[in-house]
Parts: C-alpha cells; sequence; structure tokens
C-alpha cells in the first residue's frame, strides 16, 4: 500500500509539472480526457444553470399530466458532435425552439467556469446550429503553429488565435491590410511571418522601407524591388501603377464575352486569366507608412501627394490587377494629411498590436468593431506579438504570430530566391544583391516560441 500511495503522489507530481511546464503536452495527454468527461457530465447542469434550456413542449407536458407521470424537464441544446483537438475541444449544439445564437455568446463566460476550460468562444454555422471552441490552456501564451495548414495560393498563415484555430492571411479574400502597433510590440515579427509565409509561393514582393531598409533588406533576395527613402517609393509607387493599368488592358483583351462564351469563363480579374496569360501577383509591403505621409517644404509635400495618390490609386483598383497592399505603421490617422481616411478606408483587414493610446485603436477599429477597441488597448506591453485582428464584417479575434528571427526569415527568403520573378517596370529597383549573392545559408539559431 505505501509503494501504491508513493507512486501515485509521484505521478501527481509529474502531472502537476507537465501541467505547468507543458500545457500542451498535458492536455493531449491527460488533459482531453478529463475534458470530454467533465462536459458530458456537467452539460445538462451547466446548461441549465446558464439559462441555456427551454421548457418542454406542450404535448408533453400535457401527456404527463394525462397520463399522471412525473413533468419532463427542461430541454438543453442537443449535442451534435464533440470533437477533441490539440488545444482543445469543439462542441457542435442543436438549438431548440425559441433559442437563438446570442445566447450561447453570452453564456461563454459562464461556460468558460462551469466546464474548467481556459476560453470559450462560439459561432453560428448555419440556422439552429452554432459551433462553440473551448481552449483547455493559453494557446498564446507559447505560440506552436500546426504542423499541417491550409495553404492556399495567396493565403498564408500567420498566426495562432486564441481559440487555437489557425490566423489566415488570405489575399484574394482581404486584398488590402492595415497593421499598428507601437515600438516593440511585434510589428516586425508578423511581418517576417507573412514574407515567409509568401517567399515559396508564385508571386513578386514589392518593399518600401523608409528606415533606410534595415527591415526588409536582409530579405532582398526575395525582393522584386525594394524602396529606401520616400524619392524611391514615389517611383516604385508609380510603376506600379502603370503595371496595373498594362494589366487591365489584358484583362481587357481576355474577357471573352460573346455570347456563346458561359458566364463562368468570363475574365474579370488576373485569376479568370488562363494559367500562361496570368499576369505574377505582387504584395506591396510598406514598412512606416508615416514616413511616406511627412514632409518638411513644399518640395516634399508634392511627392507625398504624389505617393499617397498612388496608393490610393492601387488601394481602389489593385485588386482586380492582382496587387495587394501590406501597410504598416505606429499611427495611421487624420494627422498625417488629406487622403490617409481615404486609404484607411479601402484597407479592409485591420490588425493592432499594443498601441500607446485609445486614439490609435480607434484607428484600427473604430470604423468597424469598436469592440475591438478596448481589446486592444489592454494589450500589456510584456505580451509582445500579442494582436488583434479584425475586418470590415465586424468580428475579430485575439492573435499572436509565432516568433521567427530575421535569421529563419533570411533563410527562408535565400531559399526561394529563384522564385523571384523579374518585371519590366520594377527592374531599375531591384535590390543590388552585391555581396549577398553567393552567401551560403546560415543554420537558425533554435528559437522559443513568442514569450
Amino acid at each position: 500500500m505505501t509503494a501504491f500511495s508513493v507512486t501515485l503522489v509521484l505521478v501527481a507530481a509529474a502531472v502537476g509539472l507537465l501541467r505547468w511546464r507543458r500545457p500542451a503536452w498535458y492536455w493531449l495527454t491527460f488533459g482531453v480526457t478529463l475534458a470530454v468527461v467533465r462536459v458530458l457530465a456537467r452539460y445538462g447542469s451547466v446548461m441549465d444553470a446558464c439559462g441555456l434550456t427551454v421548457p418542454p413542449a406542450r404535448w408533453r407536458l400535457a401527456l404527463a399530466r394525462a397520463t399522471n407521470r412525473p413533468l419532463p424537464e427542461a430541454r438543453s441544446p442537443r449535442i451534435l458532435r464533440l470533437r477533441p483537438t490539440r488545444t482543445g475541444l469543439v462542441l457542435r449544439l442543436k438549438l431548440r425552439p425559441g433559442q437563438d445564437a446570442f445566447d450561447i455568446a453570452a453564456a461563454s463566460d459562464r461556460l468558460r467556469h462551469s466546464f474548467s476550460m481556459y476560453g470559450v468562444t462560439s459561432r453560428e454555422l448555419r440556422s439552429g446550429v452554432v459551433e462553440v471552441r473551448m481552449t483547455g490552456y493559453d494557446v498564446l501564451k507559447r505560440v506552436q503553429m500546426p504542423g499541417e495548414t491550409d495553404t492556399r495560393p495567396m493565403r498564408v498563415p500567420v498566426a495562432l488565435r486564441q481559440d487555437g484555430s489557425v490566423h489566415y492571411r488570405d489575399y484574394r479574400a482581404i486584398p488590402h491590410a492595415l497593421t499598428l502597433g507601437a515600438t516593440e510590440s511585434g510589428k516586425s515579427v508578423y511581418q517576417r511571418n507573412l514574407v515567409a509565409g509568401l517567399a515559396p509561393m508564385d508571386v513578386a514582393l514589392v518593399g518600401i522601407d523608409c528606415k533606410q531598409g534595415v527591415e526588409l533588406f536582409p530579405l532582398a533576395r526575395r525582393f522584386s524591388a525594394l524602396a529606401d527613402d520616400p524619392d524611391t517609393a514615389a517611383e516604385v509607387l508609380d510603376a506600379l501603377v502603370v503595371r496595373m493599368e498594362r494589366n487591365y488592358q489584358l484583362i481587357r483583351a481576355q474577357q471573352r464575352i460573346a455570347a456563346e462564351v458561359p458566364d463562368a469563363e468570363i475574365a474579370a480579374d488576373i485569376w479568370d486569366l488562363p494559367t500562361d496569360l496570368r499576369p505574377v501577383p505582387v504584395v506591396v509591403l510598406v514598412d512606416e507608412v508615416a514616413e511616406l505621409a511627412l514632409y518638411a517644404n513644399k518640395e516634399e509635400e508634392k511627392r507625398r501627394d504624389r505617393i499617397i495618390t498612388s496608393l490610393v490609386r492601387l488601394a481602389q483598383l489593385g485588386r482586380a490587377a492582382g496587387i495587394y497592399l501590406e501597410i504598416c505603421g505606429q499611427r495611421f490617422g487624420s494627422e498625417l494629411g488629406k487622403g490617409i481616411t481615404m486609404l484607411r478606408a479601402q484597407l479592409t483587414g485591420r490588425t493592432a498590436h499594443r498601441v500607446n493610446d485609445e486614439t490609435s485603436a480607434n484607428m484600427a477599429f473604430g470604423d468597424i468593431a469598436p469592440d475591438a477597441v478596448l481589446a486592444a488597448i489592454q494589450i500589456p506591453a510584456e505580451k509582445r506579438g500579442l494582436a488583434i485582428a479584425g475586418d470590415s464584417s465586424g468580428g475579430w479575434h485575439r492573435i499572436r504570430a509565432p516568433h521567427t528571427s530575421l535569421r529563419q526569415a533570411v533563410n527562408i527568403c535565400n531559399r526561394h530566391a529563384d522564385r523571384t520573378p523579374d518585371m519590366p517596370e520594377l527592374a531599375p529597383y531591384r535590390p543590388a544583391l552585391s555581396g549577398l549573392a553567393d552567401a551560403p545559408l546560415r543554420p537558425a539559431e533554435p528559437s522559443p516560441a513568442t514569450a
């Protein structure tokens, strides 16, 4: 009996240590089984305590009275499926008549406490069916991306959401995006993840980094054009506008709008063109947009107006031509001058890392998701990389990108340097690679996940 007690204590201590030091391992070994048992055992009482039950049907009450039987109990939403995942549980519920998906969303915090889970979120799949995602531990404390992701052309996995799912940057669904954040908030790591995810794809990367290129120049072997000062940035953007116009001429020539052509074959953007005619899509990364909008004299003001006009044109018209904008900055408000708010209105995707004031959060979400403003200003300074991501639909998620060192991003870009397309419009702005062309790949030091 003593040996059994000692073994039990050692196992309990090992489980506790595993839960503290490696919560993901604990969840996969012990936590998921305990959570399934806990949810199934408590389900009825928890639904009743959270007010998520409905009275029994009248005919059942009448039948019980007529047969002198006990009255039936209130009915909870029916469990259609319970699926364990690497980070938690996914519960699919069929709502009872009279219930609404908002009822489940409003009770998510009470469900979290009742089922002893770390987080609970819900979304409506279709009328009457709600998916409840539960996380068993803080997945954003130590970000570990799954080994397999649903990667498609122009769709990059860049971060992990609080509910354990992968956050994708899908350029075909959301062509243009804005990323805000204070210094040391994690914007650079987020941008590196984007570049590293795009590098293996058939896409042209254009960088505008007015900090003398210190952020993007190490990745230059994968860039078709790179501007490190506002004057060059203005010329690069003008060249992109020219490319956009040529792409539209190509689409117009290949539209195939004859009466006998099916509607599905009529071209309206580059993705409707045959593969052999389709221009290479372009992703434009602007590292610090304020450097393009500031000016100190009349000449710089003319250059600034030229830059903002080109950005607005690309944001309004570039999607069908396969040109996508990824704009980063610390602030992005009307104080940057005319045309800025017009540009911001075209940036559908919004991501805000830690900001220094509420006004900066309002710049990102005030016009699309007011609820996300409070979440953005509550990001602690010690959690670099934590961000709020939303879009024009009004929905938002708390995300965190895995830590990608500059060396890791450089190695990925060097490995896929042969995919860098030659574009005649941007040839004069191709970064000079003297001293880098023959540089061997260095092994990246194993870096811990975002801490």
